[in-house]
């Protein structure tokens, strides 16, 4: 077929065919459209996956952490079961006791550090 035959034949389409047409390409474009945007932005979308592997993630580094702290205050629930110097740290650094015949000196703890006082902070005289 060459090129004027095919005009001849559009043209010879009726006029509610032709906007058919144009209706199903424009409703095609819109449904493109909404699954796109369904697809980056809807409930399961490529965004709430990446916000949900980012949960994952920050999740299992706190796992992580505890499971660390957990292991850490098993072992020190093992040493004061057993050992006696375990034992005696935290009678003397906890809860303050002693040995017989011996004194505890508690000393403040540092006050903060002080400005030394400037030229224009001074009472004039």
């Amino acid at each position: 077929m060459d090129r004027g035959m095919r005009r001849r034949m559009k043209k010879r389409e009726p006029p509610w065919q032709r906007r058919m047409r144009r209706a199903g390409v424009y409703a095609g474009g819109a449904l493109l459209v909404l699954v796109l945007m369904h697809t980056l932005f809807g409930r399961y979308g490529y965004l709430s996956m990446r916000r949900s592997q980012h949960e994952i993630e920050q999740l299992r580094e706190e796992l992580d952490r505890l499971d660390q702290e957990n292991a850490q205050l098993s072992g020190e629930i093992r040493a004061l079961q057993t050992d006696p110097a375990a034992i005696e740290k935290v009678a003397r650094e906890d809860m303050g006791l002693a040995r017989p015949g011996e004194m505890i000196f508690q000393l403040p703890d540092d006050p903060p550090a002080r400005k030394p006082l400037t030229g224009q902070n001074t009472p004039k005289q």
